[in-house]
């Protein structure tokens, strides 16, 4: 949700952005701590007027990584294999008019995009087209269209199922509309969910959590403007309701993620700092038993800006928050109610006010540690400071070859070995070894679909792989 836009002029001429590491508290103008700048795009370099959501998408074939960035008017795709100088390959215009709200999404090699522009419905563009731009930039058209809607806010995808979540449309009060996209070319509406009402955001899973009664279920955590709504989608046609969650000063529920164990889901209100005054504030549910989730802990940075958009990579929480930027909070510690911010980017310097400029998305799931920042400010790379540039070699683990296909061999520097979990780039568990402790671990990926995936050692280092 943005409730209040501020349309900057076109600029004739864009500022230069350079690599810029983050030296006493700024990189290039901008404030940080622990991340630098890669590279930037602002709007009028991709003509558009405003910004908004973003993902990205790794090649299988070679481990190239793109950047989708939400714009007014389409969406722009670039190249960010030379993070430091990376190529805008054109736009996919958007459907009808422009909005300032776009949201994408991948699934098997494709974007699936959804505007609130009136009539807009889903477009679906092939990535692989990426791989050959001859003359950048390029006005790029839709692969295939699915007009059984029109507007909508938000859209989900689980791509263990296949299945995309369309919300806050103008069907179904709102609620989740169900579209099979298991050809990605062929999509199709096979039910939704209006017991709710209106879904503003949501994240779906196979579920592998600490609730046994849900093992193996497709489970829907929806945020719903004035509450969590937990749903099982496993039968699309009879959509089941589990449990819901209220807290204590609620303005606007937005948006939410579960942490990679499914004990805690970190929602975020997005009007809550503007109505109540207190600093920019992370609920924390305890959701380890899906029919009873309670309240855990409210987390406060120590600024007062408007929260967005936030996912987790291991124990680390990336928290797109509008005028304060990129916010950085550790969460191995989130059993025992303790988060602490350890780094941040800010792509709006101006102030850390509560208001809907700067930030609405940030991306934190490319392999290489690349981090994309999306909204007001065009497109933003960043990365951890003094990150080498292959981060499967930390102070503890190292993981090779990567990309791979058949193999990963994780070698320890310090401890023992003792487990090794790999996630999708979701937050699905799509693998879980028990091993003998030994310095050296070979696992054979060979099961795992081609794309992104993280690794998790140990309960507490997270590497990013690319499976061939």
């Amino acid at each position: 949700m943005k409730k209040i836009t501020f349309l900057l002029g076109l600029l004739i001429t864009s500022p230069f952005f350079a690599q810029t590491p983050c030296s006493g508290g700024t990189a290039n103008g901008f404030p940080c701590e622990g991340y630098d700048l890669q590279s930037k795009f602002v709007l009028a370099e991709m003509g558009a007027s405003d910004g908004n959501d973003s993902w990205g998408w790794t090649d299988p074939d070679d481990g190239t990584e793109y950047a989708l960035v939400g714009l007014d008017n389409g969406t722009a795709f670039i190249n960010i294999s030379d993070p430091i100088n990376p190529i805008y390959l054109g736009k996919l215009p958007t459907h009808t008019n422009p909005s300032i709200w776009r949201d994408i999404k991948v699934y098997n090699n494709h974007a699936f995009i959804v505007s609130e522009a009136n009539g807009h419905g889903l477009q679906v563009f092939d990535l692989t087209r990426l791989r050959n731009v001859a003359s950048p930039p390029e006005t790029f058209t839709e692969d295939a269209h699915l007009g059984v809607f029109g507007s909508a806010h938000n859209i989900a995808i689980n791509e263990d199922s296949g299945y995309a979540y369309v919300v806050g449309t103008d069907e179904a009060n709102g609620g989740p509309l169900f579209i099979n996209i298991q050809n990605p070319l062929s999509p199709f509406m096979i039910g939704d969910y209006d017991g709710s009402g209106y879904t503003h955001d949501a994240q779906i899973i196979i579920y592998d959590g600490p609730d046994s009664d849900y093992t193996g279920k497709e489970i829907f955590f929806g945020s719903n403007a004035n509450e969590v709504v937990i749903v099982d989608v496993t039968d699309k046609l009879n959509p089941q309701l589990i449990s819901t969650i209220t807290y204590g000063n609620t303005s606007y529920t937005h948006q939410g993620w579960l942490t990679e164990d499914r004990n805690y889901l970190l929602v975020g209100d997005e009007i809550d700092e503007q109505d109540f005054g207190f600093n920019t504030r992370t609920i924390v549910f305890d959701v380890s038993d899906l029919d009873n989730p309670s309240f855990h802990f409210d987390y406060f940075s120590n600024i007062a800006s408007t929260d967005h958009n936030g996912y987790v990579v291991g124990n680390t929480f990336y928290l797109a928050s509008y005028s304060g930027g990129m916010r950085v909070i550790n969460i191995s510690d989130i059993a025992n109610q303790n988060m602490n911010e350890i780094g941040y980017f800010d792509t709006y310097p101006a102030n850390n006010n509560a208001n809907y400029r700067g930030s609405w998305n940030v991306y934190p799931f490319f392999v290489s540690g690349n981090i994309v920042i999306s909204g007001e400010g065009g497109f933003t790379l960043v990365k951890e400071s003094n990150l080498g540039i292959n981060d499967n070699e930390n102070f503890n683990f190292s993981m090779a070859p990567n990309p791979a296909t058949e193999n990963i061999t994780i070698t320890s520097k310090v401890a023992p070995i003792q487990s090794i979990e790999i996630y999708s780039v979701l937050g699905q568990k799509v693998m879980d070894k028990v091993v003998p402790q030994n310095v050296t671990q070979t696992i054979n990926i060979s099961t795992l679909k081609t794309g992104m995936y993280l690794v998790t050692i140990n309960k507490n280092t997270t590497l990013r792989l690319v499976v061939n």
